[in-house]
Parts: structure tokens; sequence; C-alpha cells
């Protein structure tokens, strides 16, 4: 099986917002996924699935896809995530996953909480993204695909901080994570790989 790639990464200068990051094909076929189960569901008329479906081909950019499904799932369950905010989780767990946007600077808290946010199918608003923490009796854990690096000059009191993602190219996206961790741990780490099955026939 293949490595996970690197999170998409734009390089427009000036920075494009969120939603007019260009769209790619893996894009469009998690939004027709959508499309498909709102027709055979009846959520969608044949009519609607077809003109949704023209309208998926003609899109260029990240937010044309995503009005396309918007009212058809909640928030997080939307395939295409490009309005992200603050991740903060209190005597709990919060996660991010799937395919959503990275913004250029962007901030999470685990107060006694647990936090994961996995980029494996993230879309970088820019090169190099700035994470913000404040991790108080919590663990924060970052997922990130081969060719990615992790910066971590984050303070920390009684706290731990762990990269165990392993080195990768200088001219690769970087994540920079930065904020306080109190009482608590940051892990970086890559995504387990598949187990070998125990014998082959």
């Amino acid at each position: 099986m293949e490595s996970p790639r690197p999170p998409a990464t734009r390089h427009n200068s000036p920075e494009p917002r969120p939603a007019d990051l260009r769209a790619g094909d893996v894009d469009r076929e998690r939004v027709a996924a959508v499309l498909g189960d709102a027709l055979a569901d009846g959520r969608l008329s044949h009519d609607e699935h077809d003109e949704r479906t023209d309208a998926l081909y003609r899109a260029r950019t990240l937010g044309e896809l995503s009005a396309l499904t918007a009212d058809l799932l909640p928030p997080e369950a939307q395939p295409l995530r490009i309005d992200v905010g603050p991740v903060t989780a209190l005597f709990g767990s919060e996660e991010r996953t799937g395919r959503w946007v990275v913004p250029t600077r962007f901030s999470a808290t685990a107060i006694c909480a647990n936090v994961k946010l996995d980029l494996c199918e993230a879309v970088l608003q820019s090169s190099r993204v700035t994470l913000q923490v404040t991790v108080v009796g919590g663990t924060l854990t970052l997922i990130v695909p081969e060719g990615v690096r992790i910066e971590m000059p984050a303070s920390s009191f009684m706290g731990g901080k762990k990269n165990q993602v392993p080195p990768a190219s200088p001219d690769g996206p970087v994540i920079e994570i930065t904020g306080v961790v109190t009482l608590g741990n940051i892990v970086a780490k890559s995504p387990k790989r598949p187990r070998r099955p125990w014998f082959r026939r």
C-alpha cells in the first residue's frame, strides 16, 4: 500500500480564501458520492441530481463544490469543510478528520480533554501553518502523512511534547505548534501502517 501523501498545499499569492482554493478530482468524487446517496434515499429528485451533477463537473473551487451538499448533510458530516473554526474540548473529546481546509493560523484547546487533528486528507491553506494550542490536563494528537515537517516551539510546564513524525524535506509543508502545555501532552505522529498478515498463500 502506498504511503499517505502530504496534504495538498497552495502557494498562490496573495493567499486565497478557503472557498477559493481549486478543487481536485478527489473533492469531486466525495461530493458525487453524497449526491448519489441523496438520490437513492429520495432527498434529491432525478432532475435535481442531474442539475447538481452538471454543476459538480463545472465547479472549479472548493466553495462551489461545498454549496452542492450544504442542504444535504449537517456541517460535521460534509464531504468538504471549508469554514473551519477553532477546535475546543472541555472535559470531553473532539476531533477533526476527513477533507478539511487547515487555515494558515489555527487554534486548538484541550482542557482536561483529548483533541485529535487528522491532516492526512486535509488541504493546507498555505505551505506553513501555525497551530496555536492550549493544553491543560489533556492531550492533543496531531496526525500528519509523510512529507510534513513538524516544529514544536510550544512551551510546557510539567507537560510533554512528542514529535514522532519522521524528518521530512525542508521544501515540504511545515506545521508549527506554538502555545502552552500544562500538565498535559502534545503528540505529533504519522498514521499507523496497516498490519501485514502472518502468512501468505
